[in-house]
């Protein structure tokens, strides 16, 4: 049976929108594309035919932001949507210290880097991401080899912050995610990377949080709102001198976030805007 191609294209303003947007009526995450040169981005998921309903139909129609055109319906084969699976995700380097990869890529790392096995699934979180690398970076940037440093990854999506963490040296670790199916996803690839015994998987919401303290490097990959209705739960993980790594905002909105999390008595030490996110990474005194 053949797959469908479901697309539409987006602004940088309206990706999260939309993507959410399909994210709900269908059940799994879209695939983003963009691309450097060109404005905006395609939104596309791929799902069998029977699930393209006129419920789903109606409910897209009336919910697409204003703007973004109806979605676009194509017929794939199933090995065209495989493949394109590895068109897409591709090894990346963080420096000479980390290399992320899928399982089909035959890139072999340099010698001490550590090495992460991941391959595209319906958790959030591969590398490709500007805000998930962001973090991948910062991890590398705040690790002091010989020290232990503990990690809090809140939002673990596929687990990739927190397995890259124990490749690279961090302990203890601790990961929480408020999707069980996330959470189950993570402790697979964790244990495909041999380090599930390293981290503490927990399918918790951020508001159970309270019984958690005292971590060197706070990953905190959410959206703006999230960011700022926990900030104090967030900071109070963080112990003296901790760095929060702070990701997943929009450009417009980071602004505000920086505001909260310096209220709370952190100070920015670190931003990148890349398209329309902008990440940063705050210390705590």
């Amino acid at each position: 049976m053949p797959l469908l191609r479901i697309s539409t294209r987006a602004t940088s303003y309206t990706e999260p929108v939309v993507a959410e947007l399909f994210e709900s009526v269908f059940g799994q995450p879209p695939v983003v594309e963009s691309k450097p040169d060109t404005a905006g981005c395609v939104i596309s998921i791929y799902v069998e035919a029977s699930q393209w309903t006129r419920a789903k139909q109606q409910t897209l129609r009336k919910c697409l932001p204003a703007g973004v055109k109806s979605p676009r319906v194509q017929t794939v084969r199933r090995e065209d949507w495989a493949e394109s699976w590895k068109r897409h995700f591709k090894p990346i380097e963080i420096g000479r210290e980390l290399l992320v990869k899928p399982s089909w890529s035959k890139r072999r790392a340099r010698k001490g880097q550590a090495v992460v096995v991941l391959d595209p699934g319906l958790s959030f979180g591969t590398g490709q991401h500007h805000t998930t690398r962001f973090c991948l970076t910062q991890l590398v940037k705040l690790r002091r080899k010989g020290e232990k440093q503990s990690v809090f990854d809140i939002g673990t999506g596929s687990g990739i912050l927190a397995i890259a963490a124990a490749r690279l040296g961090y302990a203890p670790l601790s990961a929480i995610d408020n999707d069980a199916e996330a959470v189950r996803i993570a402790r697979d690839n964790a244990r495909r990377n041999r380090v599930e015994r390293k981290i503490h998987f927990q399918c918790n919401a951020l508001g159970d949080m309270r019984r958690l303290s005292g971590f060197d490097v706070v990953c905190a990959n959410l959206i703006a709102n999230v960011l700022m209705a926990e900030s104090e739960r967030i900071v109070g993980t963080l112990k003296p001198c901790g760095a929060l790594i702070a990701s997943g905002i929009l450009d417009r909105e980071f602004s505000d976030v920086a505001a909260e999390f310096e209220r709370r008595g952190l100070q920015l030490i670190r931003t990148q805007k890349e398209k329309p996110w902008r990440s940063g990474v705050f210390r705590k005194p």
